[in-house]
């Protein structure tokens, strides 16, 4: 078994939409959740590694992807890219559940018409990721390193801070956060950021 980081490469777009899904439930696999097993590729997986590939890193078990890192390293200008971008696609697959539908699949497909933020709240942090590695990847020092491997391509890029979204119910990602020095920002348990 070898387990190691390499740089993105298109072909492994599919893989990085499975193991979104297969993460999808707090860390958990998401995959008897929805019908459509592309949402939360589409959302939390694909606008980063087509639009911003270069800060996108792969997890790999024997070549096979077994996990991720990825990001943008502006925030702002990576909403308004996916906004005219990879969205308004999405958008015409995917028309608005109807008002009552409160399933994970209708969250999904309203985030999709609402798209990601467009703006920075937090501009001492401007760049934002996502983390996702299948159990076989997992307790090994991978996730450690994956979070260092992309901080440290930030920090060549003269970007100042990241920040990052987390449930404040997945006690063991937050947990993880914290011991890589990210802290909740404007007292958000939510949101955790830190200096790169």
């Amino acid at each position: 078994m070898t387990i190691e980081i390499r740089p993105y490469h298109p072909t492994d777009l599919a893989s990085l939409y499975r193991i979104c899904l297969q993460t999808g439930d707090n860390g958990n696999d998401a995959s008897g959740l929805y019908a459509d097993p592309f949402l939360l590729g589409h959302l939390w997986a694909g606008p980063y590694a087509v639009l911003e590939p270069e800060l996108c890193f792969v997890l790999t078990n024997d070549h096979q992807p077994i996990g991720y890192i990825l990001g943008t390293a502006d925030t702002a200008t990576f909403g308004t890219r996916c906004e005219a971008e990879w969205f308004p696609p999405l958008r015409q697959r995917y028309s608005m559940p109807a008002p009552g539908d409160n399933s994970r699949e209708a969250a999904s497909i309203r985030q999709i018409h609402q798209g990601h933020e467009r703006s920075n709240q937090w501009p001492e942090f401007p760049a934002h990721l996502h983390i996702d590695i299948l159990p076989q990847g997992q307790k090994q020092g991978w996730g450690r390193k994956l979070m260092e491997h992309f901080c440290h391509h930030l920090a060549e890029q003269g970007v100042g801070g990241v920040f990052l979204g987390v449930s404040p119910d997945n006690g063991n990602a937050v947990d993880f956060y914290r011991h890589l020095d990210f802290e909740p920002v404007d007292g958000q348990a939510g949101i955790l950021a830190k200096r790169t």
